[in-house]
């Protein structure tokens, strides 16, 4: 990771002062480097040590932040990772395009790998990525959203990164169709859990550790699957209640809210639902060479249960 964050530092040098000082900001605000982390953990499960891991996993880095930049120009948010957001800092016209430097700058240094099985993965995962961000658009104050369109959102928006960077690893590989698809579901899997986790830490974290507002899907109109099961097992006064604040983004009654996704037990089942996404994960790593980066492969799916921010 050390090598991934000196390639990260090397490509965002421009000649536009703005465009590194954004980036940068946004970069250096810590994050998880989870999509990074992934492609480096299947190489090595694979046995793979060139140095394209280090580019690739720079590629995928630069393409979440692109998504976070304009994520948070849609969604007005004021707060990411613990401090203001760069659409709060720079303003909304510099977020976006240095959002767009990223994209680019990432497609330059895919060119890089010389592979156009690489290329067609990270263009394909791009453009499902930025379906899901409309499809979100789309549902925004949706109250009639069923886990199925709940799903299929977040695999495109946040899960395809995820398998799109395992993939990766199994191609830089040289492995066969078998396991790269066994990657490609880790990763799908991994994400998905990762993302039910955030939406239930939406209603059961703290601002201080998440580094977020609490309530700010629901201030944004998101119908999420704590959301959607507390209007499935509530009263019809608990379900109107989640409904109406959904279809107006009023957070007003964002403690009722959270005393109604915890009563129906909605926060016991998403939870739930992310285990079962972690244990698919699982089960996919497993068919993988045993070794120390399998094992952490495990481990990994196994600890997002338990985040807390």
């Amino acid at each position: 990771m050390a090598e991934v964050d000196r390639v990260i530092a090397d490509r965002l040098d421009s000649g536009v002062p703005l465009v590194g000082e954004v980036a940068r900001y946004i970069i250096s605000a810590g994050g998880k480097r989870l999509r990074p982390v992934l492609l480096l953990l299947t190489c090595g499960a694979l046995g793979y040590t060139g140095t394209q891991r280090h580019n690739l996993a720079a590629v995928v880095e630069f393409i979440h932040t692109a998504t976070l930049l304009h994520d948070d120009v849609v969604d007005e948010s004021t707060l990411r990772r613990g401090r203001p957001t760069a659409n709060e800092s720079f303003g909304n016209p510099a977020s976006v395009l240095v959002g767009d430097f990223l994209y680019s700058r990432a497609f330059q240094m895919m060119v890089d790998a010389n592979s156009m099985r690489v290329m067609q993965v990270l263009a394909d995962a791009t453009n499902v990525i930025a379906e899901g961000e409309v499809l979100q658009l789309m549902n925004m104050h949706d109250a009639s959203l069923d886990e199925d369109g709940y799903l299929r959102v977040i695999r495109s928006k946040t899960a395809k990164l995820f398998e799109a960077s395992a993939r990766l690893g199994a191609i830089l590989a040289r492995q066969d169709a078998d396991t790269e698809e066994a990657c490609a579901t880790y990763g799908q899997a991994l994400g998905t859990a990762f993302q039910v986790i955030d939406d239930v830490l939406d209603y059961d974290g703290d601002t201080a550790e998440m580094g977020k507002n609490l309530g700010d899907d629901l201030r944004e109109g998101k119908a999420t699957l704590p959301l959607i099961l507390a209007m499935q097992r509530g009263t019809p006064a608990q379900a109107a209640t989640v409904r109406a604040a959904i279809e107006t983004g009023s957070v007003d009654q964002l403690q009722a809210i959270v005393n109604i996704v915890r009563e129906t037990g909605s926060l016991q089942a998403t939870r739930t639902a992310a285990a079962a996404e972690a244990q698919r994960a699982i089960d996919a790593a497993m068919r993988l060479p045993t070794n120390a980066h399998r094992d952490a492969m495990v481990r990994l799916a196994s600890q997002l249960l338990v985040r807390r921010a």
